[in-house]
Parts: C-alpha cells; structure tokens; sequence
C-alpha cells in the first residue's frame, strides 16, 4: 500500500469549500433535482453521482461520441440521465446493470421522464453474471461508468477491458472510499479491492488514466489504441 500522511484539517474544509464553490457555480438543474427526490422519496439513501461529476460524465461522453455506454450500478438513474445526456444523436444507447429490481424501475421511470427511455436497456441482477453474460454476446462499448459494489471494481474492470472498443474510456467513482482506502488501519475487503483496483487502474499499459480528488474521488482511463 502507498504511504500517504494527512497534513491536516485545514486541506480537508478547503477541499470542502471549494466544492461548494463549484456546486454554487454550476447549480443541479430542475430534472436531476427531480431525480434526487424521486430516490429519497422512494426510500433510498441518495448515493448518486454529485453534481460536478455528473456534468463530467456527459462531458466524457460527449467528447468521445460514445455511441454504446454501459453503466454498473443504477441506483435511481441520476447517473444514466447525465450519461444519456451526452449522446450525440439518437442512436445512442445505454446498457446499465442494476442488482435490485426496485431500483432498475426507479430509474426507468426518471429516465423516461427525461426523455431517454428509449436509449437505455436495464440488466437487472448479478453483476457479475450480466457481465459474463455480455462477454458471451460479444458486445462492445466506448464508455463504461462504475459506480456499483466496491468489492467488485477489480473484476469490473477486467471485463471492461474486454468489452472495450479501442479509444473506449473508463470512469470509477468512489475511490477513495471516504478516505478509508487512505488509512492503514483499514483492511476490510472493500477498502482492499478499492487499493488493488487504483493500483492496477494507474499502472495497465493498456490504459492511460488519472484521478480527480475531489468529491470522493473519480478515476478517468482510456484503453489505448
């Protein structure tokens, strides 16, 4: 594990101000407002992508004229509207993996309120098995977001890598795990997989790849042609 030491409080309430600053700036708009009361109102706890990083996430797709996007983890659709909402045209389609039934609906539903029902196809289930499932019908993508169980990154990104068109790019959330991945002290399997996934994420010839601190952390990579 890479040593690293806090240098103190004061780093952190400045990282803390900043992002206000910048969720100030460029403020949720009215539909992603709406998303986020539909995933509190049907009970669950708000993880969705924050604001900056959803704007990048369309910013992503855009840039790379992503045609076939897939997401692992939906939770209520906030991050699939910010992915769609980056196609160019539409022909543009999203396939996003979704443990839980309940939660594949929710997002249907905002998606269709935002006018991309007919842009995504939800797999609902195991990830691992709609993964396998995907590596059997020889599909391929230029975009892949993951934002699921942590436990999983490492072997999301090894089927990603198979999945992915030459040029495709990779985006991960989370990682740093609300610093416990940063603190030695941790060692549960999540905050394991996390530390092997950002070290094999930095160091795979085939990916040229970076990180952004800020929100919790967002890893960028792009499989090299």
């Amino acid at each position: 594990m890479l040593n690293i030491k806090c240098s103190g409080v004061d780093e952190l309430e400045q990282q803390e101000r900043e992002e206000l600053y910048i969720a100030q700036l460029y403020k949720e708009d009215e539909q992603l407002k709406m998303v986020r009361a539909g995933i509190v109102a049907a009970g669950l706890r708000d993880i969705s992508v924050p604001i900056g990083y959803g704007r990048l996430l369309t910013m992503l797709v855009q840039l790379n004229n992503a045609q076939r996007v897939l997401e692992i983890g939906a939770l209520g659709g906030y991050s699939g509207i910010c992915l769609a909402r980056g196609f160019t045209s539409t022909s543009g389609q999203l396939v996003s993996l979704e443990l839980h039934q309940t939660n594949a609906d929710l997002a249907s539903r905002h998606m269709s309120l935002t006018g991309f029902d007919q842009q995504v196809t939800y797999m609902v289930g195991d990830a691992r098995d709609s993964l396998q499932q995907l590596l059997l019908e020889d599909e391929q993508f230029d975009f892949f977001f993951i934002d699921a169980d942590k436990e999983g990154y490492p072997f999301y990104l090894d089927v990603a890598l198979k999945l992915a068109r030459p040029g495709a790019i990779i985006v991960a959330d989370n990682i740093f795990l609300r610093g416990r991945v940063l603190d030695e002290s941790k060692q549960g399997p999540a905050v394991q997989a996390m530390r092997q996934f950002n070290e094999r994420i930095a160091s795979d010839p085939r990916l040229l790849s970076t990180s952004l601190p800020g929100y919790d952390g967002l890893t960028i990579a792009i499989v090299k042609k």
